[in-house]
């Protein structure tokens, strides 16, 4: 919880969220994030002040409880002081305890972000999911809140301006607004609306542009013509190093999208896929359609 210091901007978690919605494609299968197709409803996770401190946060985690698909598991939420937003306590079940931090007694609107987090962790923890180190596994875990539906809250509690600021999760605000764009082009949703954050919406908006950038890389044939060109300049240099060492690499390390000897004498290109990030090979043939085996994507290429 960052509350007063400077918010980081920008996407140095960039490839770890990646990672990460690769990860829960593989762990839930294309029909079990299918499974997440609705967001949960803001008029779900509501909280006014005049509603009672108590029942009102058990209403809220039971919608999110429901949002994720925990229908077994029960949360009994308490209050106290302590340097973060929320912790839980991992069990077998039935029953999991949730800390939230004391000052959510007087920031009531964000309590569902607190809870989103911590009852995601429960998730993981069913699910057998983790990532090693406790900065990396956080970060998996907001991508999963935000990517299953329930992540809008936590970027709806940034709010900063001259003389305060405030963040939940261990995403930047533009990080967020990544994976929950990437969500929405998944499943057709427009969570702009639901934000009460004028800040959360601009962070929504770089992190779409930023989405959207990932369907316009080459090899796929919305590519640009900056990125075309670049791309054809290295398919030429993988095709001259072919033919004279028998190899086309090598490849500096992140380059998005590499060539690699195919059977024979051909060549293939390798690429993430826009959506899960799952890396796709097709061969180097000009146009070709490829679809994805994680996520089922069809994907115009030009290769």
């Amino acid at each position: 919880m960052t509350e007063g210091s400077e918010v980081v901007h920008g996407y140095p978690h960039l490839d770890t969220a990646r990672a990460a919605i690769t990860a829960l494609h593989r762990r839930l299968s294309y029909d079990g994030v299918l499974a997440y197709a609705s967001s949960v409803s803001p008029a779900d996770v509501a909280f006014a002040d005049q509603d009672d401190l108590h029942l009102g946060t058990q209403r809220v985690a039971h919608a999110l409880v429901r949002q994720l698909r925990l229908p077994e598991a029960r949360m009994i939420v308490s209050f106290r002081e302590m340097r973060h937003a929320a912790s839980v306590e991992l069990t077998a079940g039935p029953e999991y305890f949730i800390e939230l931090n004391d000052r959510f007694r007087r920031h009531r609107r964000d309590i569902g972000a607190a809870l989103a987090h911590e009852i995601t962790h429960v998730l993981l923890h069913r699910l057998g999911l983790a990532f090693p180190g406790t900065r990396d596994n956080e970060i998996l875990t907001d991508t999963v809140t935000t990517y299953l539906g329930a992540g809008w809250l936590l970027l709806d509690a940034y709010r900063e301006d001259a003389v305060s600021s405030q963040k939940l999760g261990y995403l930047t605000p533009e990080e967020f607004g990544y994976v929950l764009a990437k969500r929405a082009l998944l499943f057709g949703e427009d969570p702009s609306v639901w934000f009460t954050s004028p800040q959360a919406y601009t962070a929504y908006t770089k992190g779409l542009a930023q989405a959207l950038r990932d369907g316009r890389q080459p090899p796929l044939a919305a590519a640009g013509w900056n990125g075309r060109r670049r791309y054809a300049k290295d398919r030429r240099d993988a095709q001259e190093r072919l033919a004279e060492s028998g190899q086309p690499g090598p490849w500096p390390p992140g380059h998005a999208y590499t060539f690699e000897r195919a059977s024979g004498d051909g060549l293939r290109v390798s690429f993430p896929c826009p959506v899960c990030r799952q890396r796709i090979r097709v061969p180097v043939r000009g146009r070709v359609r490829a679809r994805c085996a994680l996520c089922r994507t069809v994907l115009e290429c030009d290769t």
